[in-house]
């Protein structure tokens, strides 16, 4: 994990040093592990509210969307409260770190297995091996910007809806990552 990363073992996972007794955690340790929650509570509820819309339960969809971003809040209170948000060019050094941590230490060996086990995480694993080195190319643009006292020039955002690939400018006819037709990229 990179210097400052924000996941932390649960608490659960230490054990004292005398008869297996739990040590009990600190606020930080909690903190990290409650923001750890929040964000992937919020994110499988956005995944549930978009399975619920497919089924034709749009109500059901309208409160997996709320309390997603119920959760947010509760994951961004809890960022905050570790000092996890500060000046812009930190901030976008500390993303550029996660994702080069990514594509570079975390999710190759997780390819690896996947493939190892034929399982289908190995698509999107190996989609998000090639995405996060953008991203983190991206960011080091934003970064260099921000150091010279800019903002990004590029205001459009495109994103690929398959595999998370983000384009400045105008979507690319195809994705290079994934294929996908880039009429089917998202604006952000």
């Amino acid at each position: 994990m990179p210097p400052g990363a924000l996941v932390r073992p649960g608490p659960a996972s230490r054990r004292g040093p005398s008869k297996g007794e739990p040590v009990v955690p600190t606020t930080s340790e909690n903190l990290h592990e409650a923001f750890a929650g929040e964000s992937q509570a919020s994110e499988k509820y956005r995944a549930f509210a978009k399975r619920a819309e497919q089924d034709g339960f749009a109500n059901v969809a309208r409160l997996f969307r709320t309390a997603a971003a119920a959760e947010r809040i509760h994951a961004e209170g809890h960022l905050k409260a570790l000092d996890g948000v500060g000046a812009t060019a930190a901030n976008l050094q500390a993303a550029i770190d996660g994702e080069t941590y990514e594509y570079t230490k975390m999710y190759p060996p997780m390819l690896h297995q996947a493939e190892q086990d034929g399982h289908r995480a190995k698509r999107m694993f190996g989609y998000a091996v090639k995405a996060e080195a953008v991203h983190a190319k991206l960011y080091q643009l934003a970064l260099d910007a921000v150091r010279a006292g800019r903002d990004l020039a590029e205001s459009h955002f495109y994103v690929c809806p398959v595999c998370g690939h983000i384009e400045f400018g105008k979507p690319p006819d195809q994705c290079p990552i994934c294929g996908t037709k880039g009429e089917k990229f998202t604006e952000v």
